[in-house]
């Protein structure tokens, strides 16, 4: 069988695997020879017999070969390349070169184009794969790495380059692709081994085409980079995901750094200029084209006035696509007509960058063109692609205003009032004050009005919030003047009072009399009490307290207060911070909500107090704490089951003498006293309540963090005595006092106490009194607010002549109230009102003796 094969387009080299064995064949020879040498040597008559049966075993094979041979069941071997005439064609007929080599690498096949491509010209020329590129030491790494996927069994496929065509030593360069694959032979005649497949195309024709492709892309992007406009695409998300080189310049931006999405457009657009970018809205398969005079900012922080050429695709199911946006840089200098360039830019910059929400209307109010902070304050009304009507940003019981204003402009009427219009509400009320200006015929293009719009919700809430502050304020300045003059009027009956207690004896018929008006006066003193709390001018002695142990007293209080039918739950915070506050006050705020929770559940309920820290940052993230700075607070909520609290009932709920309880069952001071304790500690105080849900209130009082001090070594002290139940003296005391019935009531307690009392009703009356006696004055006992000089005042006129002189102010105000108008370092005593005679006399006793 001939390795060459003389038809066109024939195979180079075609050496199929030889079917039969080898060793059989010679095995049954020497078989043959054995038996001829035996029968030569054996005895004629003996050997016959064999020799015959020998011939009748052949002749039966014979036969049977034939028969087989006959019926099919026998083939004889076929001619080289006759095997498979349509898959020989096929892989001879191949533009890339073919090449089968055995498992050791010897030839089996090989196709004409392989011999064309390796510069072989007859079968001996034929080699492989390996032998072929060993004259590229480049190439020598290519090659191990399919050989080394031959001996795997897998597919591989490398390109190579050669410096010069196979089979040549000079030429141009060329490119190769080789690959290798496994081939598993089965069938008749065949052995069943894994033969390798090779595969050899010259790609140096794809490889120029690939290479002119790059470099003409390559010149496509070079002049879009260089461009002298910018260029830049963005999604439907607002994300930038691509950018010219001209454009990352103006901004500021290294390209060779810039992935796709590592910018938004809000990190290059100015202002509210994003939402207009964002606004283009379109149908399906439709192409929207808009024009933008905005400002970008560079990344330093710099504006840069642009006009955009923004064009949106948008697909079949009306999903915006990826936009192309041209950039203008109309910056000084950049365009031919200065002038008007300029007038443009600041146009742009005025319309866009304005915080007043700006848009044209025609005759029937629909808006033709808006700024940005129009589509910011109003969001986009989707209306069909069609221009929407202002109207339907407004609420309905604004558009009558809005309709006269427009019909006004519509008219050519100049002067317009503005109107304050309430918004379409979403989750919370909006307003804003239209200011509407009549554009003339033949100005605009059908724009018939211009209005502009100012967002006034920020604005409503602190004039209501000021508004209801100054209420306060008013009826607190109101209540602690009252308080003032009623304290004066209760000191006075209970000063007469202990004086005729003094002079009848209790089995006196007038004594119950006038115990009942000493009690009466004294239950009066509590009103005036919480109408100081209320205006922030009682008198609190801040301590520092730990509320969980606060709460732990008042818990079994609270349980009688409460009855059965409410079930009481204190859940104390761990580590608790501090706060500064009066503890009998703050006592009276809890004991006062939790009343009022136990009053709104009728029927029973759950009442729950709570306490736990709350950092600066969480003291931002609660509802309904307008007003309230960040800050460092402990939290106190009182959370009741109750019927809850209506909406116009909450605005009023901390308003003096307002109630909802029944006449006779409630003064209406409970919660403005809690307000006033609250706010005069510092803290503040919220209510939430939904009608059938319950109500909560909140109480934030300031984290107190005290000082480190070193704590003094504790010196033994001396048992204190007893308090001396003798209450006369023989100093003199100078009396001021510009109440005339509170005057009387002390000289008389004073002098009754064996006390020489000298008595003024002014400040001027009193230096005067210092004048006439010549400082021979051991204590003053003074009032705080009084006409002409106020007692303050009074002490420092005192210490001019007196440094060393005592004196004890009297007010129904807080002791603070007054003494920030002291001077620093100041000593005094203080004795609030309404007080007894038996508290007067207690009190100048103990500062006489020190």
């Amino acid at each position: 069988m001939s390795d060459l094969d003389g038809a066109p387009g024939g195979p180079m080299i075609n050496r199929p695997e030889r079917s039969g064995n080898i060793g059989l064949l010679i095995g049954l020879a020497l078989v043959l020879a054995g038996a001829a040498a035996a029968f030569a040597v054996m005895d004629r008559a003996v050997a016959q017999p064999f020799i015959l049966a020998l011939l009748g075993i052949l002749a039966v094979v014979g036969v049977f070969c034939l028969f087989a041979g006959a019926i099919g069941f026998l083939r004889l071997s076929a001619r080289p390349g006759e095997a498979n005439p349509l898959a020989s064609a096929f892989v001879d007929t191949l533009e890339d070169g073919a090449l089968i080599t055995d498992i050791d690498g010897r030839l089996v096949y090989a196709n004409k184009a392989y011999a064309d491509l390796t510069g072989a010209d007859t079968a001996a020329d034929v080699r492989v794969v390996e032998r072929v590129f060993s004259s590229d030491p480049d190439a020598t790494d290519a090659i191990f790495r399919l050989s080394q996927a031959t001996r795997d069994g897998r597919k591989a496929q490398e390109e190579i380059r050669m410096p010069f065509p196979l089979g040549r030593a000079d030429g141009a360069a060329r490119w190769y692709r080789v690959s290798v694959r496994p081939l598993q032979v089965s069938g008749d005649g065949s052995s069943g081994k894994v033969m390798a497949v090779w595969q050899l195309a010259d790609i140096t024709r794809d490889r120029a085409e690939q290479e002119n492709s790059f470099q003409e892309l390559q010149r496509v992007i070079n002049f879009l980079d260089h461009a002298p406009a910018g260029f830049f695409s963005s999604d439907s998300q607002g994300r930038i995901v691509y950018l010219n080189a001209t454009l990352a310049d103006w901004l500021g931006y290294d390209l060779a750094q810039f992935d796709a999405g590592d910018l938004d457009l809000s990190d290059i657009v100015r202002g509210d200029g994003t939402e207009l970018i964002r606004s283009v809205k379109g149908q399906a398969g439709e192409v929207k084209s808009e024009t933008f005079d905005l400002d970008f900012v560079t990344r330093n922080g710099l504006g840069l006035p642009v006009r955009l050429l923004h064009r949106v695709p948008f697909g079949e199911n009306g999903i915006q696509g990826d936009s192309r946006t041209l950039v203008l840089n109309r910056s000084r200098g950049e365009e031919a007509s200065e002038a008007l360039r300029a007038a443009e830019v600041r146009f742009a910059r005025f319309f866009n960058n304005t915080p007043m929400a700006i848009a044209s209307l025609d005759k029937e109010g629909r808006v033709l063109r808006t700024n940005a902070p129009f589509l910011k304050l109003f969001g986009a009304v989707d209306n069909d692609d069609q221009a929407p009507e202002l109207k339907a940003y407004v609420a309905d019981n604004g558009r009558e205003d809005l309709r006269k204003a427009l019909s006004a402009a519509a008219n050519g009427i100049s002067e317009i009032a503005p109107v304050d219009i309430p918004l379409v509400e979403g989750n919370d009320p909006r307003s804003a004050t239209f200011y509407v200006s009549a554009v003339q015929e033949g100005e605009g293009d059908g724009e018939a009005a211009i209005v502009y719009a100012l967002e006034t919700t920020q604005q409503r809430a602190l004039e209501a919030q000021f508004a209801q502050s100054q209420k306060m304020q008013a009826i607190g300045q109101l209540a602690g003047g009252v308080a003032h003059d009623f304290n004066n009027v209760l000191t006075a009956i209970i000063g007469f009072s202990d004086l005729l207690l003094a002079s009848h004896r209790p089995t006196d018929p007038s004594f119950q009399d006038i115990m009942n008006i000493k009690q009466n006066a004294n239950r009066a003193a509590g009103l005036v009490r919480q109408l100081l709390a209320f205006s922030r001018r009682q008198t609190l002695r801040p301590q520092q307290l730990e509320l969980n142990d606060v709460l732990a007293d008042l818990s079994i209080l609270l349980d009688r207060l409460l009855g059965e039918k409410v079930d009481l739950k204190v859940i104390h915070g761990r580590d608790l911070w501090p706060v500064m506050a009066d503890l009998n006050q703050l006592e009276q705020v809890i004991v006062n909500l939790a009343v009022n929770a136990g009053d709104a559940m009728p029927d029973g309920g759950n009442l729950t107090i709570s306490t736990r820290n709350v950092s600066e940052t969480e003291s931002t993230q609660f509802e309904n704490t307008r007003g309230m700075p960040p800050g460092e607070y402990m939290l106190v909520e009182v959370e009741d089951t109750g019927h809850g609290i209506p909406p116009d009932v909450m605005e009023k709920i901390f308003d003096p003498f307002f109630s909802t309880k029944e006449v006779g069952k409630g003064t209406g001071l409970g919660l403005s006293t809690v307000y006033g304790i609250v706010k005069q500690t510092g803290g503040f105080i919220f209510c939430t309540s939904e009608v059938g849900g319950g109500t909560t209130f909140r109480l934030f009082l300031p984290r107190y963090i005290p000082a480190v001090v070193e704590e003094p070594k504790p010196d033994p002290k001396e048992p204190e005595k007893e308090k001396v139940a003798d209450l006369t003296g023989t100093a003199s005391i100078l009396l001021v006092e510009d109440e005339e019935a509170v005057r009387a009531f002390a000289a008389r307690a004073l002098a009754s106490r064996g006390y020489t009392v000298h008595e003024a009703g002014t400040g001027a009356e009193a230096l005067e009194v210092m004048e006439e006696v010549d400082g021979d004055v051991d204590l003053v006992v003074s009032d705080v607010v009084m006409p002409e000089m106020d007692g303050p005042s009074l002490l420092v006129e005192l210490r001019k002549t007196r440094p060393d002189l005592k004196i004890i102010f009297v007010s129904g105000y807080a002791e603070d109230a007054f003494e920030e108008n002291l001077p620093a370092e100041e000593k005094f005593f203080f004795l609030p009102k309404p007080f007894t005679l038996k508290q007067l006399a207690t009190t100048v006793k103990d500062v006489l003796d020190g």
